[in-house]
C-alpha cells in the first residue's frame, strides 16, 4: 500500500526510523492526555497509514502513554486537590467542568468515565475528579483502558480493513465525527439531568 503524502509521509518516515520514535509516540500520547488538547488521531492515523505494518504497535504504544498519564492524573487529584485544587481546576478546564463531571461521576460511576473516554474531548478533568472523589483507581482505569484502546485500536482495525481508503475518509470526515460524538456526549449529559 502506497500513501501519498508528500512532506508529511516523508516526516512520518523518517519519524518512523528513528530508535526514537515509539518512545516519541508514548510521551506524545502522555501530553495529550494531561495537557494538549489535540486529540493523538492526528499523528496516529497517518503514522498508521503511512507504515500500516506497525498499526498494531502504534495503537499499543499510544495507549500505554495515555494510560501512564490518566494514573498520573488520577493521583494528581489524590495529592494536589486537597493543597492547590484551584489552580489544578484552573488548568484542567474550570470549576464548572469539574464541578459537572463530579456529578456525573457520582451519578454514573464508571459509564461517565467510559463515555468521557471515547469522545475526542480533554480526559483531565476526569482524572482529576476520580483522583480527589476517592473512585476506585482500578475502575478508573478499567474505564481508561477499554474507552481509549476503542479508539486507538478501531483506527489500527480501519486501517487494516480500509488501506488507503481509511486515510481518504478520515480526511474527509474527521471533524464531522469529531463534533457528532462531542454533540451526543452533551445530549447524553443534558439527558441524565433531565428529572
Amino acid at each position: 500500500m502506497s500513501l501519498k503524502l508528500s512532506s508529511a509521509g516523508a516526516w512520518l518516515d523518517r519519524l518512523d526510523k528513528s530508535p526514537h520514535a515509539l518512545w516519541l509516540l508514548f510521551v506524545a500520547s502522555m501530553m495529550e492526555t494531561l495537557i494538549v488538547p489535540i486529540p493523538i488521531e492526528a499523528i496516529l492515523i497517518p503514522w498508521m497509514m503511512c507504515h500500516p505494518y506497525r498499526k498494531w504497535t502504534i495503537a499499543s504504544v499510544a495507549l500505554a502513554g495515555n494510560l501512564a498519564a490518566a494514573a498520573l492524573g488520577y493521583h494528581l487529584g489524590v495529592l494536589a486537590m486537597e493543597h492547590w485544587g484551584n489552580a489544578v481546576i484552573g488548568l484542567f478546564g474550570g470549576q464548572a467542568a469539574y464541578e459537572d463531571f463530579q456529578v456525573r461521576l457520582q451519578q454514573d460511576g464508571f459509564m461517565a468515565l467510559l463515555a468521557i473516554g471515547l469522545v475526542p474531548i480533554p480526559f483531565q478533568t476526569a482524572m482529576l475528579v476520580a483522583g480527589a472523589s476517592g473512585y476506585s483507581f482500578v475502575l478508573f482505569m478499567s474505564a481508561a483502558m477499554l474507552a481509549r484502546g476503542a479508539r486507538y485500536f478501531c483506527l489500527a482495525i480501519l486501517v487494516a480493513l480500509l488501506g488507503d481508503a481509511a486515510w481518504r475518509l478520515w480526511r474527509r470526515y474527521s471533524t464531522p465525527i469529531g463534533l457528532v460524538g462531542v454533540v451526543l456526549f452533551g445530549v447524553w449529559i443534558w439527558f441524565q439531568g433531565v428529572p
